[in-house]
């Protein structure tokens, strides 16, 4: 049985086919998509080469879903994204985007945490931990090689420090501080 804290390794062979080691067969996009959604860490690997395809095939698996309809990005977080590869913005935009997401996943818990309080009836609610689930690996896929400033989330839910001077520090504080605003909203 495999491992589920170690990423399922996907082979790409010369013909574009992927292959799950795991379980000795080909898989499409969508299956790989399921695998996410299902807490799984995923690795893509070029056979010939060696190179490592994963964030390719993720941007590819968000694209097709956004051509279907199926939209979370908008168009103006979109433009910005675009606009901040050629910018000197861009190299602060990872780390922000990454503490957004935490904030985001953290602010979605505590609602959680207090629907079970007012209910405990919610806690045993059909799909409460796929949701759960969804968002640590969304998070986890989102914060996955923004570079060496970014740290991630340490296990206590805190940001470690990180090397990108002041202003990120500033932003950092502003979101912990938002993150408290919410907190006492709920």
């Amino acid at each position: 049985m495999a491992d589920s804290d170690s990423p399922l390794l996907i082979k790409r062979y010369a013909s574009r086919r992927l292959y799950n080691t795991e379980t000795s067969d080909y898989v499409t996009l969508e299956d790989i998509a399921g695998f996410i959604r299902d807490g799984r860490e995923v690795q893509i690997i070029d056979l010939k080469s060696g190179d490592d395809l994963t964030r390719q095939y993720l941007l590819q698996i968000i694209a097709e879903h956004e051509s279907r309809g199926e939209n979370v990005l908008p168009l103006n977080v979109l433009t910005d994204l675009v606009r901040s590869y050629t910018s000197s913005a861009g190299s602060m935009v990872p780390q922000f985007l990454a503490a957004s997401f935490e904030m985001l996943q953290n602010g979605q818990s505590k609602m959680l945490e207090n629907m079970e309080k007012v209910n405990p009836m919610m806690a045993n609610m059909p799909g409460i931990e796929a949701m759960q689930a969804q968002q640590a690996a969304f998070l986890k896929a989102m914060t996955t090689g923004f570079g060496s400033n970014w740290s991630g989330p340490s296990p206590e839910g805190e940001t470690a420090p990180s090397e990108g001077g002041d202003d990120l520090e500033q932003i950092k504080k502003q979101l912990a501080e938002l993150q408290t605003k919410l907190s006492k909203l709920s």
